[in-house]
């Protein structure tokens, strides 16, 4: 496996972003992000402009955010050429990107806040539909907003990595209770805009620059071949990144407390390795899990069916399993969260 660290979820100004695609992947390229997954609002211009490729040793796809006319249930799509009238209900573009082989993730899916009116909240409401491929558990300007109040306000505009705590905890409950039942794949989102202020009336502010919010929740992913920083090979390098995020080979993590890199975790069954993402045969009656840190001691806990059932204090951890479930880590650091795994499944 070969990984990558990126950030998904990020708006230019092709929609309500402030900057340009080539200045957001250097922005990336600045902080170590390795692939940068675009998500302008119903729109895949960009894509059509020619703008998807390397930028240094950055690597951009082009997706779309998808609404309803409500501007509810926005769905963040990936390999699919074409835009959809968002007079379309939610479950009817979630089966149109999936019938054009693309990959779909709910965004924000619960969020609530009512104290910013001209920044309602934008929640996911169609459970009709059951074709997404995955859910966005965690979304760093959700969270922030959402715990924004008269008091903090300051702190909040100032510290914007130190406020962002953990993953939404409706979305880990639904991510879980969905895992018994198929794989569905867990990512996490910046919902980048580095919106401009005028203050004063003379002057202009970027709140939360790209730079800044790039050093927060990233979505590392595990790709079978290595990428080649080839224009060329822009096809072979999107099937890479596309097929990882659509198998679930992926883990979430909070950058600003620490870089994940290197961070393993899959099982040993009857001689075969499994990797995030994947159902081990129920055949088998001997698993071990294994976890691997990259040189730091944190708490690694294990959950099974969404339930904690053991921890370990070290940089590494191996449990035997003999009973089914879905299973993932979380692992803290300094006590604060800062990865979590997609499932294994054993079912």
């Amino acid at each position: 496996m070969f990984e990558y660290s990126s950030v998904i979820h990020v708006h230019s100004n092709y929609s309500d972003g402030s900057g340009e695609i080539p200045e957001i992947a250097r922005y990336a390229s600045e902080v170590g992000v390795d692939v940068v997954l675009m998500t302008d609002h119903n729109t895949l211009r960009p894509l059509k402009d020619g703008l998807e490729g390397w930028y240094g040793s950055t690597l951009v796809l082009i997706g779309t955010e998808i609404n309803d006319q409500k501007n509810q249930n926005h769905y963040l799509a990936f390999g699919i050429q074409n835009t959809f009238d968002n007079r379309l209900s939610a479950a009817e573009y979630v089966s149109k990107v999936k019938e054009e082989g693309g990959i779909g993730f709910i965004a924000h899916p619960f969020e609530k806040r009512n104290h910013m009116k001209e920044h309602p909240p934008y929640p996911w409401t169609d459970w009709s539909t059951d074709e997404y491929d995955g859910i966005e558990i965690w979304n760093h300007m959700s969270e922030w907003m959402e715990g924004l109040t008269e008091q903090n306000k300051y702190q909040r505009f100032v510290h914007p990595l130190k406020t962002v705590e953990k993953p939404n905890d409706e979305s880990i409950k639904l991510w879980d209770k969905k895992a018994l039942e198929r794989r569905v794949v867990g990512i996490g989102g910046v919902d980048a805009h580095a919106y401009k202020q005028n203050m004063f009336g003379f002057f202009e502010i970027e709140i939360f620059p790209y730079k800044v919010l790039f050093k927060s929740v990233r979505t590392n992913i595990f790709t079978k071949e290595p990428l080649i920083k080839d224009n060329t090979k822009l096809n072979y390098n999107k099937k890479l990144v596309y097929d990882a995020l659509r198998e679930g080979r992926c883990y979430i993590t909070n950058f600003y407390h620490a870089d994940a890199k290197g961070f393993r975790f899959f099982a040993e069954a009857d001689g075969k390795v499994f990797q995030m993402g994947e159902t081990i045969p129920n055949e088998i009656p001997k698993i071990r899990l294994r976890v691997n840190l990259p040189q730091i001691v944190t708490e690694i806990r294990l959950i099974k069916n969404g339930e904690f059932i053991d921890s370990v204090i070290s940089d590494e951890a191996i449990w035997t399993i003999n009973n089914k479930g879905v299973y993932r880590v979380e692992v803290y650091y300094d006590d604060k969260p800062w990865i979590y795994t997609n499932h294994i499944r054993f079912i």
